[in-house]
């Protein structure tokens, strides 16, 4: 073998461990592991504690490349898999409320839990995002008043603590008409009611016994209802007014006594424009001419009888705006904070 072929086969066995290794060398060379990814999770619910579904979520990382977006189930909950550790910010927007951002900083490989995030109702139409439809504001605003009891017994409904709350369509006037007709407790103040005046004796015609109870709490339910039905839905539909008491919250008390007492003669009109609150008034008028159709003969007094439960509706209307104002608001747990006036 010739001396220069044995110097080839030399050069080429040190060529082959030279590059082993240099590849051996590069194979160990450490590289940066990059940090494994969290999640991050949580529900969604209304202030009422209600929970929302199909709130939309977007979230926003620091790397852009990895956004999302989801949607909240039926349950509220929605979740983030595979999110980059670093800061992150959380939008979330649902139909008839306000947005709101969360942000926080999620570490690697950390499940990341929000506590319940409870949206806010939208005080205005312009403050929900462009595409939702005033209808939709409204009825969202409409689940929080009729959650709202007084020492969580206690209907109170017809009144809102959102300053600019939306205008309701007639469908959603006589809505809460309905719901608060058949409420039960409705029932059981009418039955209270016609308890005493069974044992008082108060319409003596109607008699005793179960037959009397029945056509006393017959024409109290009456009562109730045609009131209800044609001063907070009938009228306020065709006058275009609101039925609900607008809470102010702020100023004297001086000054909110008499925001109080004013409320049983001026209203909010659908055009967000306080007005002489006819719909009460004409209410009043019209449900007492309606009770000498089924009290008895004895008992009516045709217009005296008339004007006589008008102003007794419009006292008690004052009365209740008063305790609405300054006492009622702290015994109702699913009050919205807020405060308005005209």
């Amino acid at each position: 073998m010739s001396l220069q072929f044995k110097s080839g086969i030399i050069v080429l066995v040190l060529a082959f461990v030279a590059l082993s290794w240099t590849s051996l060398c590069l194979g160990q060379s450490p590289q940066p592991a990059l940090a494994p990814a969290g999640s991050i999770h949580g529900t969604v619910v209304d202030q009422s504690g209600a929970m929302v579904a199909g709130a939309r979520l977007k979230l926003a990382g620091e790397d852009p490349s990895r956004h999302q977006e989801t949607v909240s189930g039926n349950d509220g909950q929605f979740a983030f898999a595979n999110v980059a550790p670093g800061r992150f910010q959380i939008t979330i927007t649902s139909a008839g409320f306000a947005s709101q951002t969360l942000s926080g900083t999620l570490h690697a490989g950390e499940s990341y839990t929000i506590p319940n995030t409870a949206l806010a109702v939208a005080e205005s139409f312009t403050d929900v995002e462009v595409g939702l439809s005033q209808i939709d504001v409204a009825e969202e605003q409409i689940k929080i008043e009729e959650k709202q009891r007084v020492l969580g017994v206690l209907p109170n409904f017809y009144v809102t603590y959102i300053p600019n709350a939306v205008p309701l369509t007639s469908k959603q006037k006589f809505k809460l008409a309905w719901k608060t007709v058949i409420d039960p407790f409705t029932l059981v103040a009418v039955a209270g009611a016609a308890g005493v005046e069974q044992a008082q004796d108060h319409f003596a015609e109607y008699g005793q016994g179960a037959q009397g109870y029945a056509k006393r709490f017959g024409a109290g339910y009456a009562d109730t209802a045609s009131g209800v039905f044609i001063g907070a839905a009938l009228l306020p539909s065709l006058l275009k007014q609101d039925p609900r008491y607008f809470y102010k919250g702020t100023g004297s008390t001086r000054s909110r006594a008499l925001y109080a007492i004013a409320n049983s003669f001026v209203c909010k009109g659908d055009n967000g424009r306080w007005q002489t609150n006819y719909s009460n008034i004409l209410g009043s008028l019209a449900a007492g001419g309606i009770s000498n159709l089924y009290y008895p003969r004895q008992d009516r007094n045709g217009l005296g009888l008339t004007f006589e439960n008008a102003g007794l509706g419009l006292a008690a209307t004052s009365v209740s705006n008063l305790f609405q104002e300054f006492v009622i608001r702290k015994l109702t747990p699913k009050a919205k904070n807020g405060a308005g006036g005209p």
